[in-house]
């Protein structure tokens, strides 16, 4: 059960512009659109195209009627049987397999065969299947995608569609997109540049936002910007199914990139799009090009840099404090890459909302690169990174060479190299500080700067341990230390909830801290202090309905809303309305 939202320090207003006037022209529905839960889907296929297409197919759930009316009779096996008993077919065969990738293949197939019984499955197994559709194995998948590839999903837009990506766009037979994740490959997880094979990566988060965010998958659209490859491995590989050429750089990059975003946006106008693993400067550049455009977002920078600000205002709950104690904190982040500068950015905005000014909140951190330290000399850095040089420090200095002298009270890890959070480190911090933050967030696994069992061992017990990606809890002198997967798959599928929801035209940088406050306010006293700061991952819906009703909130407090709660309804009611399940729908076939 979830703790009630509580407004530990400022209220999440107090982040916020005041409410201006409300758009004049408010989108209402009628009573009977609103409570008509049973999902209508109209179609000219029958026969065999019923049959083949995921989002229609209920393979041996047909009933009767349906098989006379859709031209399926003889087709399909004779007994009608119900959704649950496929999910449980399906399961039992699931279990069967032991490989995680052997999994992922399998649940793929799934999705491709029937999705309704693919998102039931994921939604009753969230917190098992969740690191197999996700991080850690979707990282194997994207690197061997060009070798476990049997069948196409989402959109590839390319080098040889310059000119033409309207009518690209075009091809894409469903009108109703709400969300859409794109990619261009070239910084998946900690792994690098995977080109084409980052598809893996939309599809993924896809099904987060259909499993947790309640977001209806036939209206969700994963897309990969194939502008070329770095990754000599590909180039040479004859399997490789991305265009094997180096990769766009500078204005023939950018040029690309807007065309994409003039043909998606007049074909879909109203989706979210999300932004994944581009890398820098990319990654910020679109994001600070685009956020005042179209309704978009970079989940590498802003929905990663969310869930971990609720990580860090959660550790000052678990340490008695409130939301404001922020402002004491020292951070040490390792990684300076879009992620890190996006993550420091995001507290940073926090620690201006409790009091502080922008320049008193630069100078809690202690940003670290594969070079050492963004300090005095280091003329080779990004504007974004500048603003975290240490210019009374020499750069390049190493964490070990500044460890005493900084004393964090929080580590960051978002260096994609493993291990750098050491004994010496980890020891260092717990001597001083109580329920130090150790948040190692590099995925996959084995990126991670340490594990759950070192950051135990080498505390002594003396912290709030949340990783990127998952690990079990650590027995520890007869105690059981909690662990907390600080993953931004807390935050993107409740954002994405509260933006469709209300239609909102833009994601002014005041989401993230919306969904921060409220994530870091649902743990329980209970769960605090055995060291759980959130809800378990199967907990997730409920997570996203409370982060959706606030980011619902807030865009109509900022006028950027432009659809409401239907008459006799408020925010929760029309967000629990609109949060699909997986339940097979009524198929209506009309000659379109």
């Amino acid at each position: 059960m979830l703790a009630p939202i509580q407004t530990i320090a400022r209220p999440v207003s107090s982040i916020l512009p005041a409410a201006g006037t409300l758009a004049a022209k408010r989108t209402f529905f009628a009573p009977s659109e609103v409570y008509n839960k049973k999902q209508v889907i109209i179609t000219k296929k029958t026969g065999l195209d019923i049959l083949n297409d995921p989002k229609l197919i209920k393979g041996s759930a047909f009933t009767a009627d349906e098989k006379d009316r859709l031209g399926i009779r003889g087709l399909v096996p004779p007994r009608p049987q119900s959704l649950e008993a496929q999910y449980k077919r399906c399961k039992t065969n699931l279990d069967k397999i032991s490989d995680p990738l052997e999994k992922f293949i399998f649940l793929n197939h799934l999705q491709n065969r029937n999705e309704t019984l693919y998102y039931k499955m994921i939604i009753e197994n969230f917190v098992e299947l969740a690191p197999i559709i996700y991080t850690p194995v979707v990282g194997e998948a994207c690197q061997k995608f060009h070798k476990i590839f049997t069948q196409t999903r989402g959109m590839y837009f390319s080098t040889a569609d310059r000119g033409q990506m309207s009518a690209v766009a075009a091809n894409w037979p469903y009108d109703d997109v709400d969300v859409i994740v794109v990619t261009d490959g070239s910084r998946i997880l900690g792994l690098g540049d995977l080109g084409a094979g980052g598809m893996q990566i939309p599809i993924g988060k896809l099904t987060l936002y259909v499993c947790g965010g309640g977001i209806n998958p036939r209206n969700v659209l994963p897309i990969v910007l194939d502008v070329g490859t770095n990754n000599k491995e590909l180039l040479n590989d004859p399997l490789y199914l991305g265009m094997q050429h180096p990769r766009l750089q500078g204005e023939e990059f950018h040029a690309f990139v807007d065309e994409w975003v003039s043909a998606i946006t007049d074909r879909f106008p109203k989706a979210v799009i999300q932004f994944e693993d581009f890398m820098m400067p990319n990654a910020l550049d679109l994001l600070l090009k685009y956020k005042d455009q179209i309704c978009m977002f970079n989940d590498d920078i802003q929905s990663t840099g969310a869930i971990t600000l609720a990580s860090v205002l959660a550790t000052m709950r678990a340490r008695g404090g409130s939301f404001a104690d922020i402002k004491k904190e020292t951070f040490l982040c390792l990684g300076a890459g879009s992620s890190g500068v996006g993550v420091c950015e995001t507290i940073v905005d926090c620690i201006v909302a409790e009091g502080a000014t922008r320049e008193e909140a630069y100078a809690q951190f202690y940003m670290f690169d594969h070079k050492g330290l963004l300090g005095k000399g280091r003329d080779d850095l990004l504007p974004s990174q500048q603003v975290f040089m240490r210019k009374e420090i020499e750069g390049g200095k190493t964490p070990a060479e500044l460890l005493k002298k900084i004393k964090p009270t929080c580590l960051l890890g978002l260096s994609t190299c493993p291990k750098l959070f050491n004994k010496e480190m980890l020891s260092f911090v717990a001597s001083y500080c109580e329920k130090p933050g150790i948040f190692p967030l590099s995925n996959p696994t084995s990126r991670s700067e340490c594990t759950a069992e070192e950051a135990v061992e080498f505390t002594d017990g003396n912290l709030i341990f949340a990783s990127g990606s998952p690990f079990d809890p650590v027995e520890w002198k007869g105690k059981t230390i909690q662990t907390n997967q600080c993953n931004n798959s807390y935050s993107f599928p409740g954002i994405g909830l509260g933006l469709v929801s209300s239609r909102a035209t833009r994601v002014p940088f005041e989401t993230f801290q919306v969904c921060a406050r409220v994530i870091a306010s649902l743990g329980t006293p209970e769960m605090l202090a055995t060291g759980k700061i959130f809800p378990d991952l199967d907990n997730l819906r409920a997570v996203s309905l409370e982060v959706g009703i606030e980011v619902a909130k807030m865009a109509e407090r900022m006028n950027i809303a432009t659809q409401f709660p239907p008459k006799g309804m408020d925010w929760r009611e029309w967000l629990k309305h609109n949060m699909w399940q997986p339940e097979y729908p009524h198929i209506v076939v009309k000659n379109l």
